[in-house]
């Protein structure tokens, strides 16, 4: 296993590390190169506002990108941050010395509320520029508002809480009229429901917050200095308007449940983080003497929303007797405390300062900070600067907390996207879960890891964990690139070598069976993964070596399967003699090669079973590949099992219609050998014209002759067309037989008599049988009794064949008289014949002067001419050039030697026609006359009309242009 180690480090560590820089800290080996190309920007951005203000800032309220300031004594400045450039200012109107307390701005940036250090509080709508003053609230110093998100609109608050100084939290509800600007009373109603103390008495009620839970159960969270209120209850559906007088009105007898601590900063403030796209605050941050206690909401609570509380001290620079915290904002993971001259993030998670934000001396004492819950945006602001924090990718190092907090599954959360963190974060968690002895657990987890392969196998093999080592093997083999063919392979021979050993120790120990047979399980999952099928398969000879080694027959005919190798499982078995596995095996695939190759053996055993497994194959087989096998198994068989043999091959011939001459051959072997009755039928049906006969005529002769089977050699001849042989065999079987050979030679009648000759002799001679031999006088018309009677022996009387001798003599008298009648039809047809010849001899035709020559269209009288029955006349000339191109080449030849010959002549013919016999003259002894020679040319040239003869019926198909001349024709034309 060391080399499989060395080879698999050597070719899957080739990244870059940086192993000096992680060497100081002790982080594990990853393979990633962390460099960072440019300076990161902080989570917290401060940017400065570009605003100077004609006066102080007095107090800043922002929400739904809607701001708010107070400046100096009178002035209210209204930005949309949406459109920075057009400021709204508003005066209040006020010629007395109230100065603004505090501003409350709801959630949709509309409503805003102007609590005046007079016990006076102002309304201000977004769509109006006026101020109203509020009469139902004079009277009372507002220290904080609860608005209600779930009923608000920008024309109507809803039902909202009011705490003030005292103590009192007031229920009220604030409308903008649809007739006019405000109705008479904008503040609908304004009545107590409740009172908040501490030990000392009233406090003041310093914050408020309204939630809704599941149900229809509503939250409600109300602060003093050192404590912490909640109300529970549930607003009856339809009564949302009505208020929550009903919540407050449960305890109206006993104190609500409340935190309280003992330390005081003279107010506390309470913040809450509302997640995008969330309705609901999903954490809290209080703000109080002790420090802040932070937590989360957890709405499926029955009486408390606070969960997972704790309380993160101040950091030991404040001192709250001193410099102490003046606001606090909560984001996901940080809160923000404002100290007069800085501000400090303190992460959620450890309660670790994670930043620092100092201001300078010349921009004032910090006053407050809030948050725009909508955008997520910080501000902050002096008398007389305005600053606004930008939070960016705050979730960036919150995983370094949680892996240090040993919250893997939260740490790999926050890092999914940078695979260089995801790696320190598993790596650790693989740490922690060996160090726990969680060892399969670390196995998967240092699977993701790119740490060194071989410290890793290493550090299993030593703690003796062979299954945790198998599940890293069988993780990092997942993780594998399809190009990485290598190390997949190293690491299958690995795996099925563990997994062998594994099994092989399970399975001596009957108290593990249930594991063995899980871990079996895995082990057959494994081998027909389609993931590693090819790697599997370009390996199965070192597979079935290990296979082999560890004697586990049984997975190695299961390997054999998934890798298609059934030739490996039909061998193991035929070797263990489980031959109807086998042939189920063969049946199941349908390997044409594996029937061939197996065959020889399994027909021996179950021959019934392996025929139909072959009938079942129809046409995929070649029975010709299987007849070694029958023959090996037929000469060692019974009767009975040969019957097998017989069934395949009447199936390929009668089926298959198999026409291979092999197949025949051996099935009339078969059928010679234990069939004699079916060997005749097989030869009757198989015809007999040798054209389509499939089985050899001479195998089939010699076969049936070894075996004596007579009435099939006389097929056989018959067949062969030897109707001699035929009839000499079939007359040792049955006369009758041989009569039916004997007539078979119908075009061949002296053969046809030869053979009757043969069967006469056999009666007379061998049967001595007169009737007989008289019987096949009346079967072939060809015999005469004159050719039978010198087979009858000297002592045979007349009397027998009286009758047929009288028969013959009659027929020789018909046929006389049929030839005398037939010699005078002959002589009258020849004179007739003689008188049309004289006739024709003396027949003419008249020809005008102005006659034409059909072909030239030339005066006709000018040169010699032809002029036929039909009416055509032509030049001598004109006809010989039409006639000679479509006449055969024997007769073209001839035709050239009589003109040859007639030019050779002295005296040549003046006359436009054939010259008088007068003129002929003798050319010498052995040489044709002149006119014998035009004679023959007329015979040649003038044998029929060009016109109407058979001649222009012959050149319909004749192309107008010779083919071999048709090139030259075409450039002619160009």
């Amino acid at each position: 296993m060391a080399s499989i180690l060395d080879e698999y480090e050597d070719s899957l560590h080739r990244s870059v590390s940086v192993q000096q820089s992680r060497a100081s800290v002790g982080i594990p080996h990853s393979g990633y190169v962390n460099a960072r190309l440019e300076k990161e920007t902080p989570i917290f951005n401060k940017q400065r506002i570009d605003f100077t203000p004609p006066e102080k800032i007095n107090s800043l309220v922002v929400s739904s990108n809607q701001l708010c300031m107070s400046l100096g004594k009178d002035t209210l400045l209204r930005i949309d941050l949406g459109k920075p450039d057009e400021p709204n200012q508003v005066e209040l109107g006020r010629k007395d010395e109230a100065k603004v307390y505090k501003m409350f701005l709801d959630h949709t940036g509309s409503h805003l509320l102007i609590a005046l250090n007079t016990s006076e509080c102002l309304y201000l709508n977004r769509s109006v520029q006026k101020v109203r003053a509020l009469s139902r609230w004079k009277g009372h110093l507002i220290e904080s508002v609860g608005w209600n998100k779930f009923l608000g609109s920008e024309t109507n608050t809803g039902p909202i809480l009011v705490g003030t100084s005292q103590g009192q939290i007031y229920e009220a509800e604030i409308s903008v009229s649809e007739g006019s600007l405000f109705s008479t009373n904008p503040d609908q109603y304004f009545r107590q429901v409740y009172t908040l103390e501490e030990e000392s008495g009233p406090a003041p009620v310093c914050c408020l917050e309204i939630e809704r839970g599941i149900e229809g159960k509503f939250f409600i969270i109300a602060t003093t200095r050192k404590r912490l209120f909640q109300f529970v209850g549930k607003v009856p559906e339809g009564t949302e308007q009505q208020g929550f007088s009903s919540i407050f009105a449960v305890h109206a007898d006993h104190l609500p449940s409340f935190r309280e601590f003992p330390a005081n900063l003279g107010f506390s403030e309470i913040a809450f983080y509302t997640p995008k796209l969330r309705s609901n605050p999903r954490s809290f941050a209080w703000m109080m003497g002790n420090g802040v206690l932070y937590g989360t909401l957890d709405y499926s609570r029955p009486d408390s929303i606070l969960s997972d509380e704790r309380v993160w001290v101040y950091p030991p620079d404040i001192d709250i007797t001193v410099n102490k915290p003046i606001s606090i904002v909560l984001t996901q993971f940080h809160f923000l405390l404002l100290l007069p001259d800085r501000v400090k993030a303190v992460c959620t998670l450890n309660g670790q300062v994670v930043f620092q934000d100092l201001f300078l001396e010349k921009f004032g004492l910090l006053t407050r900070m809030i948050k725009d819950p909508t955008v997520q945006q910080i501000w902050i602001h002096t008398e007389k600067v305005v600053f606004r924090y930008h939070v960016q990718r705050e979730s960036r190092d919150v995983w370094k907390m949680y892996m240090n907090m040993n919250k893997f599954d939260l740490a790999k959360e926050y890092c999914k996207d940078r695979p260089e963190c995801l790696d320190i974060v598993l790596a650790k968690e693989a740490e922690h879960c060996f160090q726990n002895k969680r060892y399969l657990d670390s196995a998967k987890c240092y699977a993701l890891t790119q740490n060194y392969f071989e410290e890793i196998a290493l550090k299993f093999i030593e703690a003796k964990q062979e299954e945790a080592l198998m599940e890293f093997l069988i993780k990092k083999l997942s993780n594998l690139k399809p190009s990485e063919k290598t190390q997949t392979t190293l690491l299958t021979t690995w795996l099925t070598e563990l997994y062998l050993n594994w099994l092989g120790i399970l399975q001596g120990d009957p108290s593990q069976r249930n594991l063995y047979l899980d871990t079996r399980e895995k082990f057959r999952t494994f081998l027909s993964s389609p993931k590693h099928k090819d790697c599997l398969f370009n390996n199965r000879a070192s597979i079935y070596e290990l296979l082999a080694s560890h004697g586990d027959t049984e997975h190695m005919v299961y390997f054999a399967v998934i890798m298609q190798d059934y030739e490996r499982v039909v061998a193991h078995h035929c070797q263990h003699d489980e031959y109807d596995e086998a042939l189920n095996v063969l049946s199941r695939h349908r390997d044409e090669k594996l029937f061939y190759k197996f065959s020889p053996v399994l027909i021996q055993h179950i021959p019934k079973k392996v025929v139909d497994a072959w009938i079942s194959m129809g046409s995929r087989l070649d029975a010709r590949n299987l007849i070694p096998a029958l023959v090996n198994y037929s000469q060692s068989a019974s009767t009975q099992q040969i019957n097998e043999a017989i069934r395949y091959m009447e199936f390929c011939v009668y089926q298959l219609e198999e026409t291979q001459q092999a197949i025949h051959n051996y099935l009339l072997s078969l059928y010679a050998l234990c069939r004699p009755d079916s060997l005749l039928s097989y030869l009757e049906q198989a015809g007999t014209n040798p054209n389509r006969i499939h089985y050899d005529l001479k195998y089939a002769l010699r076969l049936c002759a070894e075996h004596g089977h007579h009435r099939a050699c006389v097929h056989v001849y018959k067949v062969m067309e030897l109707y001699e042989e035929a009839v000499d065999l079939a007359l040792q079987v049955d006369v009758d037989l041989a009569k039916s050979c004997a007539d078979l030679p119908e075009d061949d009648e002296e053969l046809r008599k030869k053979l009757w000759l043969k069967i006469a002799r056999h009666v007379v001679q061998e049967e001595k049988d007169v009737k007989k031999a008289m019987a096949c006088l009346s079967s072939c018309a060809l015999l005469k009794i004159e050719d039978v009677l010198p087979f009858f022996p000297d002592f045979v009387t007349i009397d027998h064949f009286k009758e047929a001798i009288c028969n013959s003599l009659e027929d020789y008298n018909k046929h006389i008289e049929e030839l005398k009648r037939e010699m005078e039809e002959a002589t009258q047809s020849a004179k007739r014949i003689r008188e049309d010849i004289q006739e024709m001899r003396n027949k003419y035709g008249s020809v005008e002067p102005q006659e034409k020559c059909a072909a030239c269209d030339f005066p006709l009288l000018n040169r010699p001419f032809y002029l036929f029955l039909c009416g055509h006349m032509f030049h001598y000339d004109c006809l010989l050039q039409a006639v000679f191109p479509n006449l055969p080449a024997y007769k073209q030849a001839k035709l050239e030697d009589l003109q040859k010959k007639l030019a050779a002549t002295s005296q040549p013919s003046k006359s436009h026609h054939r010259p008088k016999d007068a003129d002929t003259m003798s050319l010498g002894k052995g040489q044709q006359s002149r006119e014998q020679i035009k004679a023959d040319i007329d015979d040649i040239v003038a044998a029929e009309c060009v016109y109407c003869g058979e001649l222009m019926i012959r050149s319909i198909d004749k192309p107008f242009i010779d083919p071999q001349k048709y090139e030259e024709e075409m450039q002619s034309w160009l």
